[in-house]
């Protein structure tokens, strides 16, 4: 199979031919994309730490840490820079080659970005890469941490431009696409997704990866999150998305982005191991990896290294090494706790 040439002209009726190919040729075809650009059998990690909890002005409502809904989510100010620190360490030692930071703010504040500019150095001094996910920025922030040594920053679009303000009403869509051009204009990489299982029509599948298949370049990291209904948001009872229809989106995201990491992101505690197996079938090749991702559950790291055991999946980058060749999980007794943290789609602030 010739390499595809890289598109940023996707009509949505093409995508929405991909996305209705019978599931097996669907498969192959994501899987033979895949393998042009990665090793099919490794999966990057990367560990989530939030670095400032709750209170959040927006009103995304699929979040717990939405200031406007009642999750009993208990708020935190913004960590001591040592704390970071330590976690990032910790992180290192278990095999992740990727640090992301989250902050629940609509923005930073010139208050708080000097401490955050000092965790992107210390933390990049670690030898690890470094994302952060802040809320919107502008062109002079992005370029302060694109200084300081950051590596991507995540601002997630969410679903489709039709369907947005179904589910966000304090924030445009415009907005993202112009903190995206701001990451990008300073020469950071890009980390952008969405989630699915919101209540979503077929179609804004379709325009959500449109949307991302569609910024040139394509962004670096593509997390895909499952919808997590969390108690007091609005979506708490929201209509399970059947798992075959998440699998498809793995596999069209991989085929129209055929360079980008494709990050099985949250959601991946409820999807069992033929679930996670189909998706890393359909091109999946980056995880959040450890017990925590923002302020939900994540697949424990021990869970992950068995299922990745049976499938003959190896991590990616930085790896320490435990006798059945896995990635040993730092004893987290001996690290600062990590707070009760929210899901990293609930941090595309």
């Amino acid at each position: 199979m010739p390499e595809p040439t890289l598109r940023y002209d996707w009509r949505l009726d093409e995508i929405e031919a991909l996305f209705d190919l019978p599931f097996n040729d669907l498969l192959f075809r994501a899987q033979q994309v895949h393998r042009q650009h990665f090793d099919a059998n490794q999966v990057q990690i990367s560990t989530l730490l939030s670095i400032k909890t709750g209170a959040c002005p927006e009103d995304c409502k699929y979040c717990p840490q939405s200031g406007h809904y009642a999750t009993g989510l208990d708020k935190e100010k913004l960590l001591e820079i040592e704390a970071v620190v330590a976690q990032a360490e910790a992180a290192r030692e278990a095999g992740a080659s990727r640090f992301c930071m989250g902050a629940a703010w609509k923005r930073p504040t010139s208050r708080d970005l000097p401490a955050v500019l000092e965790m992107v150095r210390r933390v990049k001094a670690l030898g690890l890469e470094t994302c952060m996910t802040l809320g919107m920025l502008d062109a002079d922030q992005a370029g302060q941490l694109a200084t300081a040594g950051l590596d991507y920053y995540n601002h997630n679009l969410d679903t489709s431009p039709e369907y947005y303000g179904e589910i966000i009403t304090t924030r445009s869509y415009a907005d993202r696409l112009e903190t995206l051009g701001n990451v990008r204009g300073a020469g950071m990489k890009v980390c952008s997704g969405g989630i699915l299982g919101m209540g979503e029509a077929p179609r804004d599948r379709a325009a959500l990866l449109q949307q991302l298949a569609n910024l040139e370049p394509h962004p670096e990291s593509v997390p895909i999150n499952m919808l997590v209904k969390v108690p007091g948001t609005p979506l708490e009872d929201a209509e399970d998305l059947d798992p075959l229809d998440f699998i498809r989106a793995i596999a069209v995201a991989r085929i129209l982005m055929p360079r980008s990491h494709v990050r099985l992101s949250a959601g991946r505690e409820e999807m069992g191991e033929s679930t996670q197996a189909l998706a890393f079938l359909a091109g999946a090749n980056s995880i959040f990896y450890g017990d925590r991702l923002l302020t939900t559950s994540n697949p424990q790291a021990q869970s992950d290294r068995a299922l990745f055991a049976k499938l003959g999946i190896r991590f990616e980058g930085r790896e320490v090494k435990s006798e059945n060749h896995y990635p040993v999980v730092a004893d987290p007794g001996a690290n600062p706790p990590v707070a009760d943290h929210a899901l990293f789609y609930d941090a595309t602030r």
